[in-house]
């Protein structure tokens, strides 16, 4: 069953009601394209200050999100997300960063940890692969952005590590759910993506029928690649459990009624948002 839910009334939103529904006080979710301000070629609900739309377009449709989700748009606090692997702890001195500018957003981070209530991390995608990372027994979350880079630079794993020492996470005690994103059936790479991946897939020692379904070779120069696959491999690696980790079957490529792609949209698209957080009450 597809763990990212939509629901039925605009702004666009998918929902894991899985984890919402065993804690009441559990935000987390993934915003669609549709029902928001944005005008083309951002149409209509990008959450991205960073792609050229108008910031107060942004930060209305950024605003409806939080109304729709019930919560403060003062606890709305994100990253300046470059294709790496570090991890940055959010405290309460840091809530709200990013919001309304981009220039204010958590320096150099892909992925953000809090164990904070009323703070609400967010990260941005149009075809990279969104990690939600919830630890229920330290009162601990996090999210972490993981296009083809930050895949094969196991930010997941480091996500995994960054909480068990901030938090005392135990890895085979965390939950993780893997959004939608690029499948493996819109996402053909070459050389250097393919050397990479077949690195990590190495050292974490899949066999051949799991590496096979992480990629997929085309001929000698290409290849399918399955981001989700190969994140969800890491996390096991990491010390999740296999039955703790929920994975989106939604590709943003060919779903693009209901996503924006940066590849099927030739590079000039919005950004949907991740969410996670506890709420105070």
């Amino acid at each position: 069953m597809e763990p990212f839910q939509a629901t039925s009334a605009l702004p666009a939103l998918f929902l894991l009601p899985v984890w919402q529904q065993a804690d009441s006080r559990l935000a987390a979710g993934f915003t669609g394209r549709q029902g928001g301000v944005s005008d083309e070629p951002w149409d209509s609900y990008n959450m991205g200050l960073h792609v050229g739309d108008q910031a107060d377009d942004v930060i209305r449709n950024r605003k409806l999100l939080a109304d729709s989700i019930g919560w403060p748009f003062e606890a709305w606090t994100c990253a300046e997300q470059v294709h790496g692997r570090k991890v940055s702890k959010v405290t309460r001195k840091e809530r709200g960063k990013g919001r309304t500018m981009h220039e204010d957003a958590i320096k150099g981070a892909d992925a953000i940890m809090t164990n904070e209530r009323g703070v609400l991390l967010a990260s941005y995608y149009a075809d990279c692969v969104p990690l939600y990372f919830y630890d229920e027994e330290n009162g601990a979350v996090a999210l972490a952005h993981a296009g083809w880079r930050g895949t094969v630079a196991s930010i997941a794993a480091e996500t995994v590590h960054a909480m068990h020492e901030a938090y005392g996470t135990k890895p085979q005690s965390l939950r993780a759910a893997i959004g939608p994103s690029i499948g493996s059936c819109c996402y053909e790479v070459d050389g250097p993506v393919i050397t990479a991946a077949a690195a990590v897939m190495h050292e974490l020692g899949l066999r051949q029928e799991t590496a096979d379904a992480c990629l997929e070779r085309i001929d000698g120069e290409k290849a399918h690649i399955n981001l989700k696959e190969l994140n969800r491999q890491i996390m096991i690696k990491a010390g999740i459990l296999p039955s703790h980790i929920e994975i989106s079957t939604w590709c943003t490529s060919c779903r693009r009624d209901l996503f924006f792609s940066h590849r099927a949209d030739g590079g000039r698209t919005g950004r949907m948002a991740s969410w996670i957080g506890l709420s105070e009450r």
